[in-house]
Parts: C-alpha cells; structure tokens; sequence
C-alpha cells in the first residue's frame, strides 16, 4: 500500500503560490526579515503575502537559504552524518503551528557515507496556520542549521517577521517560494506508481526495491529513510520495462536500532518529479530487471587482475607469514635427498596439489558463504575458534614430532603397496606440506592481493575460481620450479649430523607458530576455551608418545583427541571479550566508530583508520616496524590527529560492512580522513613512513582554515 506523506494544505498553499505569484504585480515591496548572514550562509524569512488578508487561516512562507560556494546543509533525513534544520517558533505571535516542507534532496558522499541535503540555495516551504483569522502576524524563529563544507559549523541565530493587515502579495517571494515548493512531493507523481515492493534482508546488510510507473523514469535517484543515525551506502539503481521498471539496492552500513523504522522512500527524477512513498515490505528481495551475469569484466581486465592474483600470491611467498611456511617448505626439500629426479619431480608436485587444492577448497568455501549472505574475506578463518583449535593440534603435532618425541609412519603393508608401485611414502607428507604451507599464508596480506581478492569476492563464481587459482599459482611456484628443474635440490648439503640441529631450528619456528596460534585464540575464544584446547593437546601428545599403546585404542583416542579441542573452543567460546587497553604500543588509540569518523574531521582533525587483527602477521609488522616508531609515532600522537583502532580479530559486522564499503575484503586496512580528503586516502597493504606521514599531510592540508566548530548528533 502506497502512503502519500504530503498533506492537503501544502497542496493549497502550492495552488496559492502558483496561482496568484504570476498575477500579483502591483506589489513589489519585500515581505521578508533581516538577514542572517556568515561566510557560509544567508538566511532570511520571506513570505508570499506581504500583509495578512481579511478572513485569512493560513499564510505561505519560507525560510531562503543562500549558501556559499562548497558548502551544504542537510534535508529531514540526513544521513549517519549531519542534522536536519530545526527552528522553534515559540515567540511568534498569532501563530498556532507552523509546518515546514522539504523540497526533494541532492546527494553527498563523504567518508564512503551517502548523505542527502541542499547546496547553493533552497528555500524550505512553510504552511502558518493562524491563532486568530485576518489579523496582523509576527512570525519569529530560533534557528539551529548545520552548514558543511570541508568541516561542518553550526549556525544559531534568530529571525523575525511581521504582517499587518493587508491585501498584498509579495511576487517575488512568491515565485522563490513556488520554485522549491514544486519539488515537494506531489500526489500526481505518486498517482503514476502502481507498485512500490522493499525488502530489507535479516541481517539488515541491503535494502532491495521494485518500483513500477505508467510514466518512464530518465534518471533516478533513491533516498531511503530507516531511522536517525541510519548510515547507507550509494544505491545500485537500473531500469528496465523501457525505464517504467525501477530497481534499486542500496547497502545499509549502520543501524540504531533504537530509532530504526520500516523504510520510507523518495525519489526523484530530474527537478521535475519527487515523490515520498511507504512501500510494501517483502521477505524476498525483488530481482532485477536484468541478470547481474550481465555486468561481466572485459577479456583484458580480466586478464590484468588474474595477473595480479598470481603476483600477490608469490609474493606471499616472501612475507613476514614466511617462517612457519619457510620451515614445512625447508623439511620437505631436504627429505627429498637420495631419491631420483621422477621422484623428486612427483613429491614437489604434490606439494603444489597441495596448495592448490587448499586455494580451491577456500574458494568453493568462500563462494557458498558468499550465496548464504555471510561476509566473507581473506583469512576470515582465523576468527573461527574451532579452526584455530585444529591448527594449534596439528602443528604442536608436527613440532613434537621434530624434537623427536615421535615418528610418523604408515602402515607396514600401505608401505609395501607404495614401493612396489615405484611410489615414495612421503608423497602423502609433501601434498600435507603445501596444504597446511598455504593455510598459514592466510594470514598475511601482500600487495595487489587486496585488489584481487576484491575483485573476486565482488563478483561472480567464476571470478572467485580464476582469481584463487591464479593466486594458488604463484604460492606453489616455488614448488612448480623444482618440479620443473629437480636438479635444484642438489643445492642442498647433502643429509648428516647437521641435519638433526635443522629439525631443532624447524621444530622452534613450528612450535613458536603454535603458541602464536594459541595467543590468537586467547583473543577469540577466552582464556577458559585455550587453557582446555592446550590440555587436550598435551594429552595429543602422550598418547602419541606411547608405543605399548594397541593401535585401535590409539586410533580412537588421536581422533576424540583431535576433535575434542575443537568442540571445547567452539562451546567455551567468550562472549564479550575485555577490551584490549589504549596506548599499546605508544599509540593512543581510539575504539572504531565509523560515524565518528565525519564527527572527528568536522572538527577540523585528520583521522588514522587501523583495520587490524591478532592473526594478522602483516598487520603486525606494519605496527613495529611502522606504525610504533618515530616519525610515525609522533605524528599519530600529534595534536588534532586521532589514532583509531578497528579490532577484527572476532567477527564484527561493523568492521565487515565498512571494508565492503571501501572494496575490500582482507586486512590490514590503513586509511586517513582529514579536511582536504573527507573520502578517504587509503594506504597500500605494506606501510612505510613516507607513505602514512604523506597522507596525514594530504589529509590536513586545507588552505585558508583558521577554525572549526564541533557539533553534536
């Protein structure tokens, strides 16, 4: 059911204007206030009649807002950021109520956050209804407006009118007037719609609509409003049905959900057509009018980003994740002395199989995730508790294994089948070498891995598929390399005495890989949760260790052994983590809040955005080699520079939608917001100095700014 939200008497009063603006000639002498007026703003009251008519109920008026070039000011609803003009009327005289009308919006976007106001000038059309008919008005106005360019001040003043008796009109505030009170919604463009659907999904993510007219629509715009404080992104709009079929999906970013409401919709069309509608709310989202298919990168894209998933997953190769993976790499190069070049040949390969078969099972995995609704990313798994409890098992396992606590070995008669078919044991080993190699890759990000892995998870399945075998690809080409030349392990020395202080080098790094493993799940799961999962590995562990052991109560017990860490982590998960203290590191960081970001930088400050996490080894590296060391150091400590900190070692759905907003799918993410770049100058995954000193810079640099005012949702 569609719901006009303009009232009868707002219809008069454009009948008013419009009829009687053009015929009124005689009359020339101004019906307005004194002027308000800053370096920002000019605001006056004007009125279409210049004296109150015998008999009259009601009066037309306005209030004229003339601003100055760059600057805003914000509609009914505004956004996460900004307020709407608000005025109290209290000390007028003869006036019983006084409604103000909202002509149809324009669109802002800063900090990745749509929001909808008024540039250059409006007038905002008032409807004064009357205490006592026919006789003489003052109309009197405490006005707070909030006016934005680069920063945002707050604007506070009066304004005050009066009317005697009379029968004049104002012609030229009554053509102002009539102009913007032709762009509030009108009930003969709402008549034009015969289907208005919405559907908001559970997780309140995206609002998805259908509008169908009898009139095509040229170039539309949608405005929705969920509730104060509500943040949304920019609409994804298309048209179909010869543009009578209007589609729109708008990402929702923020939620209160104290004042959410179901939504309520404005759109434009041009200057000529507004409409304000409540549509029927749907629990399927509508479709679009074509396939999303349809929106397909070309050949050469394509091929420019399977390019760069390929690079990024070499140089993962070389990241500070490299020592975990560098010592499986290591032990399963040197196991490979004594045996023929096929043999060789075939062990590496099956590394590489490995590696690849990780990347694909990641991406049918992501893929899925992505179909359900949930958000997905790039080392996304290092928040899940159970997966961390098994990583920890396994490589305690392996670790305890090169101390020589244990030995690995396959079953005689498996053995036996494997060399009479001219096979290697170790094959099985090699392809556990590249698997787990990959997983612990996970962690890092390299450069132009994040434009690939968004581009991928922002598209297709197919998109998904190509980008992670291009990027498997590059982190098995070491493994490609010597599988193409075996030769190259004749570079090793060849096994020996050496070879036993190597497995207690190797069996350090693993082993300080599983405690960093633990301290993560410290963070994600509680210490309750760890202490358990390190108890029941411990017991892994001597159950291994013992050789009287039959093998069936053995077998039974590696598995429950195995599988019980990763229930207790699941099940004794901490629901409310403690916070992690400020000024680590030196840095006096501030928790994430998206909307105070705009707050923030309205006051004239420049903020560092830091999207990091326990398990993130590249995140880590960036802070103590970067981030906690001077000049870097002092500038984030400087003055009128905040240091914010958005923690994603847990899933965080806030955390989540601001990445998506900014194209991104894995962390670290580094951004800088100031007055000269509301938008945003993000900053490669890899920091230097130069590059974060440069962007605060940027970021604070606005020429003429002597002050600013701060302001209050």
């Amino acid at each position: 059911m569609l719901t006009f939200v303009t009232s009868a008497a707002r219809c008069v009063g454009l009948a008013l204007v419009l009829v009687l603006s053009p015929l009124a000639t005689e009359h020339v002498a101004a019906a307005t206030s004194e002027s308000f007026t800053s370096t920002s703003v000019t605001a006056t009251l004007i009125s279409v009649q210049d004296s109150v008519p015998p008999g009259a109920e009601t009066l037309s008026a306005g209030l004229d807002l003339v601003l100055a070039e760059g600057w805003k000011t914000y509609w009914r609803s505004p956004g996460e950021v900004g307020i709407p003009p608000q005025v109290d009327w209290a000390s007028s005289t003869n006036v019983a109520e006084v409604e103000m009308l909202w002509p149809a919006p324009m669109r802002f976007t800063a900090f990745g956050i749509e929001n909808f106001g008024y540039s250059g000038s409006v007038v905002l059309p008032l409807q004064i209804t009357l205490e006592r008919p026919g006789e003489p008005v003052t109309l009197a106005g405490a006005v707070n407006l909030l006016v934005c360019s680069e920063v945002c001040v707050p604007q506070t003043f009066e304004l005050s009118m009066s009317l005697q008796q009379g029968t004049g009109i104002d012609t030229l505030s009554a053509s102002r007037i009539g102009t913007y009170l032709a762009r509030v919604p009108n009930e003969e463009t709402l008549n034009s719609i015969t289907e208005a659907i919405a559907s908001v999904d559970p997780e309140q993510t995206a609002l998805t609509l259908q509008l169908q007219s009898t009139t095509a629509f040229v170039s539309p715009d949608v405005f929705a409003e969920l509730g104060a404080g509500t943040a949304l992104g920019k609409p994804d709009i298309r048209l179909g049905d010869n543009g009578r079929r209007l589609w729109a999906r708008i990402p929702i970013l923020t939620v209160f959900d104290d004042f959410y409401h179901d939504p309520v919709l404005t759109v434009t069309d041009g200057i000529e057509r507004a409409l304000t509608l409540t549509p029927t709310l749907s629990s399927a989202p509508p479709a679009p009018p074509f396939r999303l298919e349809a929106l397909t990168p070309g050949l050469d894209q394509m091929a420019w980003i399977v390019l760069i998933a390929f690079l990024g997953g070499l140089i993962l190769n070389v990241m500070p994740c490299v020592l975990p993976v560098l010592s499986i790499k290591l032990s399963s190069a040197i196991k490979t002395h004594g045996r023929g070049p096929q043999s060789v040949r075939a062990g590496f390969l099956a590394a590489a199989g490995g590696v690849m078969v990780f990347m694909w099972s990641l991406a049918a995995i992501l893929y899925l995730l992505q179909q359900l609704g949930f958000a997905v990313g790039w080392g996304l798994q290092f928040q899940n508790p159970a997966f961390l409890a098994l990583m920890f098992v396994v490589l305690a396992v392996f670790s305890a294994s090169l101390f020589g606590l244990f030995e690995f070995s396959l079953p005689p008669a498996l053995q036996s089948r494997l060399s009479g078919a001219g096979g290697v044991s170790g094959y099985g080993a090699d392809f556990a070498t590249g698997f787990f190699g990959a997983v612990l890759a996970t962690p890092c990000s390299a450069p132009f891995l994040g434009t690939a892995i968004a581009f991928a998870l922002a598209g297709r399945g197919i998109d998904i598929l190509m980008v992670f075998t291009a990027l498997g690809l590059g982190l098995a080409l070491p493994y490609l390399l010597v599988a193409a030349v075996p030769g190259l392990v004749g570079i090793l020395p060849k096994p020996g005495r050496w070879m036993l202080g190597l497995k207690l080098v190797l069996g350090l790094l693993l082993l300080g890989t599983a405690l960093w493993l633990l301290w993560v799940l410290m963070g994600v799961a509680g210490l309750l949760a760890t202490t358990v999962v390190t108890v029941l590995a411990l017991a892994l562990l001597v159950v291994l260790s013992r050789r009287p052991l039959p093998p069936s109560p053995q077998a039974l017990s590696v598995v429950l052994l195995i599988v019980l860490p990763m229930v207790a982590a699941e099940g004794l998960v901490r629901q409310a983590p403690s916070a992690k203290e400020n000024g680590v590191g030196g840095i006096h960081w501030v928790s994430f809040d998206r909307s105070d970001i705009a707050r923030r930088v309205s006051r004239g400050e420049v903020v560092f955005v830091d999207v990091t996490a326990d398990w993130c080894l590249t995140c880590k590296a960036n802070k103590a080699l970067v981030l906690e060391r001077d000049p870097v150091l002092s500038a984030l400590n400087a003055e009128n520079v905040t240091a914010m900190q958005a923690d994603w070692t847990r899933p965080n759905e806030m955390i989540a939608r601001y990445l998506e907003a900014n194209n991104r799918y894995g962390i670290p993410f580094n951004a800088v917001y100031g007055p000269a770049a509301p938008t945003g100058i993000v900053l490669p995954e890899i920091l230097s100095s130069d590059d974060v000193l440069s962007a605060v810079q940027a970021a604070a640099a606005i020429e003429g700014l002597t002050s600013s005012l701060v302001f209050d949702q």
